[in-house]
């Protein structure tokens, strides 16, 4: 039991160091960054080794030649991706347009699984307080935004309130700016529009920003 279970220590420690610079020969990228291959390699590599260290009775050898294949494979790749911009779109995907000349491009955003919530958190990350200030959005391969906004607003402390998302009003935001279901509907009216086909609508300094649902 207490040498299965210092076989068990050694062979953690070992690994550490061994995948540790086995990452290192491949390059240093971000977790949040990994493509297709890379995030396939890591979890090739995390399993090979997990089964590795359960089965002491096995040599080591056995996980060192796969990861160092691995390794080899992922290097390989990603001189051809360099080279190859063909493959590199293959394997590595490509961007997607989320917003095009500030409208959002609801079909792509349904075919990529990117919900109106993930577009919102990361305007928030950027410290971007309305989707209207975006002109461009790019959806990447590694799931990263990429945002190209407008010139910047020149009025300060705009904090401008979604009143409808999806297709559902927002009576908490319509209470806060002394709004109420009847005067937004008449809006939706005068707009020749129907509740369900807005996205997102906002107001700010009296003034609303419809977004319509799109499916080009």
């Amino acid at each position: 039991m207490v040498i299965n279970m210092l076989k068990v220590i050694t062979r953690t420690l070992f690994f550490y160091f061994f995948v540790a610079g086995s990452y290192r020969i491949m390059g240093k990228r971000e977790v949040g960054q990994l493509g297709i291959i890379d995030l396939i390699v890591s979890i090739l590599i995390a399993e090979i080794v997990a089964i590795s260290i359960e089965k002491t009775d096995e040599s080591i050898l056995l996980a060192i030649l796969p990861i160092s294949v691995l390794v080899i494979l992922e290097l390989l790749l990603g001189y051809i991706s360099v080279k190859s911009r063909t493959f590199n779109k293959i394997f590595g995907g490509k961007p997607t347009t989320i917003i095009s000349e500030g409208k959002i491009l609801y079909k792509n955003m349904v075919s990529q699984r990117y919900s109106l919530d993930d577009l919102l958190l990361e305007l928030r990350k950027k410290k971007i307080s309305s989707i209207d200030e975006i002109e461009y959005a790019f959806l990447e391969p590694n799931g990263t935004l990429s945002l190209f906004p407008y010139k910047p607003f020149k009025t300060k402390n705009i904090c401008p309130l979604p009143v409808i998302v999806e297709g559902s009003i927002q009576y908490h935001n319509l209470s806060f700016i002394g709004k109420n279901e009847t005067w937004i509907k008449n809006i939706i009216a005068k707009n020749n529009l129907n509740l369900k086909d807005i996205f997102y609508a906002i107001v700010k300094k009296n003034h609303i920003y419809i977004i319509k649902k799109s499916l080009n």
